[in-house]
C-alpha cells in the first residue's frame, strides 16, 4: 500500500548556498544531514559506483525535500526547461504571491518574468533557486481549484520571519 509521497530530491551544485536558501528563504527545517563516500549499500540502492555526496533532508508542512550534492561520479548539468521530460519543477502554494515574489528575489531567486494572473482563479510564476533548479510559486484564489488542505498541513512554510 502506498502511503503517499515522502520526499522530492533536488540535485544542487552548491550545497551550502542551497541549504541556506531552502531554510532561510523558504522556511524548511533541517531534519538530518549525511555524507557518504563509496558505501557499498548506498551504491547498490542508488545504482551508482563509488558515489560520494552530501545530503540534507528538509521538512516544511507535510513535505520533505532532500538536497543532494554529488562529488562522485562527476555530475552532469541536466537542469531542464519547463517543457522537458522528467521532473522539471516543483510548485509551492503561497498566499500573497506579490510579497513572496519580492521576498524570494531578495534571497537570490531569479524569476522568468512578472507574475501572471489567471483571471480570478490563480496567479503563478516560475523562477530558479540559486543553484538553477526550477520552482513555481502559485497562489490559488478560489475554492474550486485543487489546493493543499490547510487543516492537514501542520506547520506551514515559513515566510522567513
Amino acid at each position: 500500500m502506498i502511503v503517499g509521497v515522502h520526499h522530492i530530491a533536488v540535485g544542487v551544485d552548491d550545497f551550502g548556498k542551497a541549504l541556506d536558501f531552502y531554510t532561510k528563504a523558504l522556511g524548511f527545517s533541517i531534519e538530518s544531514e549525511a555524507e557518504f563516500d563509496n558505501v557499498e549499500k548506498v551504491d547498490q540502492a542508488i545504482g551508482l559506483k563509488q558515489a560520494r555526496a552530501k545530503t540534507a533532508m528538509l521538512k516544511a508542512g507535510n513535505v520533505f525535500l532532500e538536497l543532494w550534492h554529488y562529488s562522485s561520479p562527476e555530475p552532469r548539468d541536466l537542469r531542464s526547461r519547463a517543457c522537458d521530460f522528467g521532473y522539471p519543477h516543483f510548485a509551492l502554494q503561497v498566499d500573497d504571491i506579490e510579497s513572496e515574489y519580492d521576498r524570494l528575489k531578495s534571497f537570490g531567486m531569479e524569476f522568468v518574468g512578472d507574475i501572471v494572473h489567471f483571471d480570478k482563479k490563480s496567479s503563478a510564476i516560475y523562477g530558479r533557486d540559486p543553484c538553477g533548479n526550477l520552482i513555481e510559486i502559485y497562489e490559488i484564489k478560489n475554492s474550486e481549484t485543487p489546493q493543499l488542505d490547510r487543516n492537514k498541513l501542520g506547520l506551514a512554510l515559513s515566510n522567513g520571519n
